[in-house]
């Protein structure tokens, strides 16, 4: 049993300054970037972006984001490395909501019992996340992503 397992029953959380605003991605994890972009983009009709393994979309209605998202690029993300820990679940999907306040979501999870895959930063993309892994094995992100709060995406 890896430590992300052990953040059992315990104390009832406290509610917290958490403002989960939106869903603001989706993104199965695949080990086979080629035969899921074939699922979702060819046979789904999906209109997927992208030339490399990460495809996504942001414009299918009812999510801001859908992305088909690299187990090596899920693992480069959280942990700087494009090799999942062997000590930690592999992920099946990734889950994100836009927050009000990243470090204060962050800390609330680590205060009700999660241990942060990461810390709160900026990725290159221009969106500030922080990371656990749920109990279900989803890369669960709180984050907030400028260009989905503009007035003509909202």
């Amino acid at each position: 049993m890896s430590d992300l397992d052990k953040t059992g029953p315990g104390p009832a959380p406290t509610v917290g300054r958490m403002k989960v605003l939106f869903v603001s991605s989706f993104a199965p994890i695949t080990t086979d970037p080629a035969a899921s972009q074939r699922l979702y983009r060819d046979v789904l009709g999906l209109p997927l972006d992208g030339d490399g393994d990460y495809v996504f979309t942001e414009k299918l209605a009812g999510v801001k984001h859908f992305g088909v998202w690299p187990l090596t690029d899920a693992a480069q993300a959280c942990f700087g490395t494009a090799e999942w820990p062997a000590d930690i679940p592999v992920p099946q999907a990734s889950l994100e909501f836009d927050v009000d306040d990243v470090p204060a979501a962050a800390a609330e999870l680590v205060a009700a019992g999660h241990r942060l895959l990461h810390e709160a930063r900026t990725e290159p993309w221009g969106q500030t996340v922080a990371r656990v892994l749920s109990p279900e094995g989803i890369i669960l992100g709180v984050g907030y992503s400028p260009w989905m709060h503009e007035a003509s995406n909202a």
